[in-house]
């Protein structure tokens, strides 16, 4: 598929043979129920989701457009599971509540998304999913990721797991003037609790808007054999007078600290996928992350969850592709 206009040079907007179009993701069995849900903690299944699970109005910088809040469901009963050589592959989420002492001993939601029927889960890679501001884990369910991750397996993409965890409201995913630190709660209890499931660290991660700015946060305090990254209308700010407008960091060398835009020459994951609507007001932002070293696509969108399900096959694909690069390498 051709860049969008004005896409960076070079990779952007070429995802190579992992790259899979919504169609074929279609007719791999992907649809709002089409697929069956196998629960090992509580069940969560997509139901409609909200219009914008990720950003409420205004949270994620100017222009962001209202969202409801998120919802949660029993799985489905009597679904059949999609006509394709991988039939046998269903999400299994486990849905658990942990107590974080990083983030002043919040309750912290976790949602695991494994498929089963095709590896051992011991065996699988596993993503951490970043959400936005104002959302929680459950906005990957809404979305409709677990569908998603099992559409592309069976459609090819190498397996992988995701762990989605409560980051706070408008954290960006790093240590607030209140002490409460989800990167901290990211490095250093995340692998315990996976492991508790008998799953192994983060090895890759993905972020939607706050969450993409978490995500290249905690692959940057990862260090250079982390990855790959993959970013989804990614809230990242070229100035400080963008940054401070937010009303999140705070002072200017908080946000000097954490803002990725501003520590390109350190690693961030390998290697990066950057998604951005062309009518999104990160998208200059998002451009400046791409340059010319990392895939990129910059097609018309806006900032909110129409656009990230458009796109989610597309970053679900790159990051199974990238991680199974990664094993063989």
């Amino acid at each position: 598929m051709p860049g969008a206009p004005g896409a960076p040079a070079g990779p952007a907007g070429t995802f190579g043979p992992g790259t899979l179009g919504r169609r074929r993701l279609l007719r791999a069995g992907l649809g709002l129920g089409g697929l069956a849900v196998v629960g090992t903690g509580t069940a969560v299944a997509l139901s409609g989701g909200s219009s914008d699970p990720a950003t409420p109005g205004g949270s994620d910088g100017p222009g962001t457009p209202s969202g409801a809040g998120t919802s949660t469901a029993t799985a489905p009963t009597g679904t059949a599971a999609p006509s394709s050589p991988a039939a046998s592959v269903v999400p299994s989420l486990r849905n658990e509540e942990q107590r974080s002492a990083a983030r002043n001993g919040a309750a912290v939601k976790m949602i695991t998304i494994v498929p089963q029927g095709i590896a051992r889960p011991a065996d699988l890679p596993v993503c951490v999913a970043l959400h936005g501001r104002g959302a929680t884990a459950q906005a990957w369910t809404d979305l409709g990721l677990p569908q998603i991750l099992v559409a592309a397996i069976a459609a090819g993409v190498p397996p992988f797991a995701v762990v989605a965890v409560d980051g706070g409201d408008a954290t960006y995913w790093r240590r607030t003037p209140s002490g409460d630190d989800p990167q901290k709660m990211l490095l250093d209890e995340l692998p315990g609790w996976l492991a508790k499931q008998g799953l192994r660290a983060p090895e890759a991660a993905m972020g939607i808007s706050m969450g993409g700015f978490g995500s290249l946060r905690y692959a940057r305090n990862r260090g250079a054999g982390f990855g790959p990254v993959a970013v989804l209308s990614p809230a990242l700010f070229r100035s400080w007078g963008d940054a401070k407008a937010v009303g999140v960091f705070k002072d200017e060398a908080d946000w000097r600290e954490n803002e990725p835009l501003l520590h390109q020459d350190q690693p961030h994951g390998r290697p990066i996928g950057v998604w951005c609507g062309t009518e999104d007001p990160f998208c200059d932002a998002a451009r400046k992350l791409a340059g010319d070293t990392v895939q990129a696509r910059f097609t018309p969108g806006v900032h909110d969850a129409a656009y990230w399900r458009k796109v989610l096959p597309d970053a679900v694909a790159f990051l199974g592709h990238a991680l199974a690069g990664r094993g063989a390498g």
